[in-house]
Order: C-alpha cells, then structure tokens, then sequence
C-alpha cells in the first residue's frame, strides 16, 4: 500500500539519522509516535530538531542530507495523510446529493450480485420498519449493523460497503455516513500498548459511519505480532459494542480465511450476526461490465467483436490470481490507451475514429 512506503521513509531516515547522531533510538522512537499515532508533538519536535541541524555549521555534509531527507519524508506522509482525507471529504460532497431511491437504484443497477443485492435489500427494509415502529412506541428490535462480506478481490465489496452507509445515514441509522477504509497496517502499531491507541484513533474518526477493514484476518495471521493482533482485536471487539447505535463495521477478505478468521475468535464473531458471500462474476458479467465502461465513456465496440472479447475474457478467469471487476477496468483502461496510442497518429481523426475501439487495440492488451 502506498501510506505504508510513506511511513517506511520515515522510518528508515530516523533510523539512518539516529546511527549517525548516537541518538540511542530517540528519533526512531519519535518517527514511530508520528507514522503509528499521527502524534503533533513529535512531529514538531522532529521537524525543529532536523531544521537545527540542517541551519548549524557544525553539522556534516551527510548529517544535513539526512536531516533533510527525513524532514521531506515527514512533508510527503502527512501530505499523502491530508490528500486521502481530502479525497473522502470529496467523495462525500459529490454523492451526498443522492436521494434513498437514488441510492437503492444504483446498488440493484450493479451488475451481478444478485443474492448480495437481496440480503442489502432485505437489511433495509427490516432497519427501516425498526424504526417506523420505533417511531410509533412500538417495541422495535435491536440487532448489530456490522458485517462480514467475504469472496475473492474485485467481486464489488467496497463499492456494496459504501452504498450502504449512504442508505443506513438516509434511513437514520447513521449520523455522518463517511467510509474509512483500513487495512492491517493502519491498525497494528509498532510497541506494545500502542494498538490499542492506533485502533481508538481509528474508531473515533469512523463513529457515524464505516469503518471497512479488508482482508480482516490479517490481524492476526502472522505469529510474531501475534501479541499485537490480539490487543488490536480486544479493543476492535470492544468497541464493535460500545458504538453499535453508530458505526458499521463491515470486515471483508477471502472467505476460507474469514471463515478460519472467526472459528479462531469467537468473541468478535458474536458482534456479527450477518455474513454475505460475493461470488464471483460470470464471463457474461464481466462482459456486461466491460460494455457499460465503454458506453458511459462514449467508446463503440466495433463490428462482430463482442465473441472475441468473450473468449479473452473466459481464458483470463481461468487465471489463479483472476480478480473478476478489477480486472475489467484495468482491462479497459490498456484498451483504450492502445486506442489513443494509435488514434494520436491519425491526422485530423473524425469523430467516429475517436470512439471506435478494434481488435488491435483489444489485441494489443491481451
């Protein structure tokens, strides 16, 4: 993931920097407090001490290169840091706007799906009743929001996640609505007693939204951090009750180890009360797909090429590592930069030469 070669710079410039000040891990310690816990202090600190080191006349060529170099890095992760919540500020600016039918249209508009799409479809209605009968002093009854989505990469599970805090904040279950996704590294800290203030952090900036951690059983899969995964499970368990009227948390990843992910911890499975499998896509599907990219971009598929795309496709799922939506955009977007690779050299291209994509530049992709 790009935030963890961010914080690695940061971490290998303090270590460089601490060899050569004698500083006996001071500043990799401090380096450590800003990469796990976002921490102002150390990060002022680090930022002056490198600045007084870059401006003194005693310090050497190498020390003021790696003062710099460390003082950058610092720069680059909390920019990168700023610019991924920036992106979910406007995430949230532009989709806001869309009504609940809106909302429920878009999630039965996506392709396949269709034992997903009534599950979401049956948790809404039966949320939206709970709170009908509420309103009215009936006894409505209490059941956990978080869930547990499982099936192989690019089958549509953080698109299904999003979608559903936007209707759970239309039907008053969510105050905020917001999604933070999160992965291993951005719950496990580095020290011991350090987890648990990574995963409060993590908790308190999702309450009134998602809180989506993919490939879950990450957190506890490696034996060496085992200690870690555990504190972190402790207090995400602990806090999957305390914030049940507010936060959804919805943990995905690969279902045989989610299925061993929870037999292993029973505890944190008792504050899910709803799995949903994600199949993967027909060839069918995926040509569907493939189609509405390029209709929505205004692309043409030219002539008898359709049983052509539908057998690249059909040999491509039979890749071990196939990864079923994912692939199809990125299939798309090879296909069309041969398309602009080959139509830039067209003097005075017309309209339909600009739309058209062929058998070379699908060809070219394969």
């Amino acid at each position: 993931m790009a935030d963890n070669i961010f914080k690695l710079e940061v971490l290998n410039y303090a270590s460089k920097l601490d060899a050569v000040t004698d500083s006996c891990g001071d500043i990799l310690k401090t380096a450590n407090n800003i990469v796990d816990e976002y921490n102002n202090s150390s990060t002022i600190y680090l930022i002056n001490y490198t600045s007084k080191l870059i401006k003194s006349e005693k310090s050497s060529r190498k020390l003021k290169m790696l003062s710099n170099a460390l003082k950058d890095s610092i720069m680059k992760f909390y920019g990168y840091y700023y610019i991924l919540k920036l992106q979910n500020q406007i995430f949230l600016q532009d989709e806001d706007n869309r009504s609940l039918e809106e909302l429920i249209s878009d999630l039965n508009e996506l392709v396949g799906l269709e034992s997903v799409k009534n599950h979401i479809n049956d948790l809404i209605a039966f949320h939206t009743v709970q709170a009908l009968r509420n309103k009215y002093g009936l006894h409505s009854q209490k059941t956990t929001m978080h869930l547990a989505f499982t099936g192989n990469p690019g089958t549509g599970k953080t698109t299904v996640a999003r979608i559903i805090g936007r209707i759970y904040k239309h039907i008053g279950l969510l105050s905020k609505c917001h999604f933070i996704e999160v992965s291993r590294t951005d719950l496990i800290a580095g020290y011991q007693g350090q987890t648990a203030l990574k995963v409060k952090k993590v908790i308190d900036e999702s309450k009134g939204g998602v809180l989506f951690i993919d490939e879950a059983y990450s957190i506890t899969e490696n034996n060496h951090s085992d200690s870690y995964g555990r504190e972190c499970l402790t207090e995400l368990t602990k806090a999957l009750e305390d914030y049940r009227n507010d936060l959804v948390v919805i943990v995905a990843g690969y279902t045989e180890p989610m299925i061993h992910f929870f037999e292993s911890n029973p505890g944190l499975k008792s504050r899910f009360n709803t799995f949903i499998e994600f199949h993967d896509y027909t060839v069918n599907q995926l040509l569907e797909m493939f189609i509405k990219l390029c209709d929505k971009n205004d692309y043409i598929l030219s002539d008898n090429i359709l049983h052509f795309l539908y057998d690249v496709i059909l040999e491509k799922t039979k890749n071990k590592n196939f990864e079923n939506g994912r692939f199809v955009r990125n299939f798309y977007d090879d296909i069309i930069t041969n398309h602009a690779r080959r139509v830039v050299k067209i003097n005075n291209p017309t309209k339909e030469e600009l739309s058209i994509i062929t058998y070379d530049d699908i060809n070219m992709s394969i």
